[in-house]
């Protein structure tokens, strides 16, 4: 299996997720938001930070799938549709990492389409390197190197999704 060296300890992104939560009370005072919590990377994220925001809101979940093992399939399917309406509601996307943009981009167009009155996006992290499409982050955890990450939710073919903190997989050497 290899090692799993700590990239992001479980007290730094605690304390991000403090950040964010004060900016979204900030940018949605006096509003109920609905959070749009993509399955199944972001789900310990969007439990921290939905705890962490004081403001009155309402959870949906969505299953997208774009990804075998390490590997993006470049094509994006709907696992889980959201339960409830949101037109004319402001909604706020969690989602685990942004990497290539062609998962949010898909997301973002489809969610365009049930005419919510604002969309924004909070990501744990943000994978520059593999941008292919720029999409908007309006919630920033962290921006990370082109490596692939594991633990706080993300996985590895299932797995590790249960470490306290964000780990990077590397290899054993022979």
């Amino acid at each position: 299996m290899g090692r799993i060296d700590t990239l992001l300890s479980k007290e730094a992104i605690d304390e991000r997720i403090q950040t964010l939560a004060a900016e979204i009370e900030r940018d949605f005072e006096g509003e109920t938001l609905t959070v749009i919590i993509v399955l199944k990377g972001s789900f310990i994220f969007a439990a921290d930070l939905v705890r962490a925001i004081n403001v009155p809101l309402r959870c949906d979940f969505l299953g997208l799938r774009s990804y075998e093992g390490k590997e993006s399939t470049g094509v994006v399917q709907i696992t889980h549709d959201l339960t409830r309406n949101i037109e004319g509601e402001h909604v706020l996307i969690i989602e685990d990492i942004v990497d290539t943009g062609l998962t949010m981009e898909y997301l973002l167009d489809n969610l365009k389409t049930r005419k919510p009155a604002s969309l924004k996006v909070a990501s744990l992290l943000h994978k520059p390197a593999r941008t292919k499409i720029e999409v908007p982050i309006d919630y920033l955890g962290f921006t990370i190197d082109d490596v692939f990450v594991i633990g706080y939710g993300l996985d590895f073919d299932q797995k590790f999704r249960n470490l306290p903190f964000i780990g990077v997989m590397t290899p054993d050497a022979d």
